[in-house]
């Protein structure tokens, strides 16, 4: 059974910096993100569909990284599954930061101080763990763009997944943190 790859490798008109997609997210963070419109009252984060116009990359991170974990390789088809690796390397990193007994108000400030933290490696940076698969970006502007996005993509994958691992509780769910031990293709970030 091969992984599952990213529903927006077809997407039209993708704004691509080295070989990353800048793809429209469902976010009030500032960044260079295109904006999609907010879910509708009868539309929640776990329920909204890949067909939805508001669908967007962090949704389709969440809902694959458990599956996709159990894969050590990943055939990249386009610009969206290296978002969509990216992600699930991140979503990796932060359920790292939740421990079985945490709170979510400690969790919070773990996972939202990961996600806030401007001093991480982009593709071309000597430390970037996947640098075999992404290319840098051509210009130091372009760099600086997708560093932008990139934590863009950081800081909402860190309140939609806090969202998923709590809920309605006030302790982490333990199918979330069952998935702490695994690295997907063997790489952190």
């Amino acid at each position: 059974m091969p992984a599952y790859h990213s529903v927006f490798l077809d997407e039209p008109n993708q704004h691509i910096i080295g070989n990353f997609a800048l793809l429209p997210l469902r976010t009030r963070t500032r960044g260079p993100a295109m904006q999609l419109p907010p879910l509708p009252a009868d539309v929640t984060e776990l329920t909204v569909d890949a067909s939805h116009e508001s669908y967007d990359p962090v949704d389709e991170i969440i809902a694959l990284f458990r599956a996709n974990t159990f894969f050590r390789n990943f055939e990249i088809k386009g610009p969206a599954d290296r978002v969509l690796i990216y992600g699930i390397l991140f979503v990796s990193e932060a359920l790292g930061k939740i421990k079985p007994g945490t709170t979510r108000r400690d969790a919070e400030k773990a996972v939202l101080n990961l996600a806030l933290d401007n001093n991480f490696a982009i593709p071309g940076d000597a430390s970037f763990p996947l640098n075999q698969a992404f290319e840098p970006p051509a210009t130091r502007q372009d760099a600086e763009v997708l560093r932008q996005y990139i934590s863009q993509v950081r800081q909402e994958i860190a309140v939609r997944l806090l969202n998923r691992v709590y809920g309605e509780e006030a302790t982490p769910s333990k199918f979330w943190l069952s998935f702490t031990k695994r690295k997907f293709m063997n790489k952190a970030l």
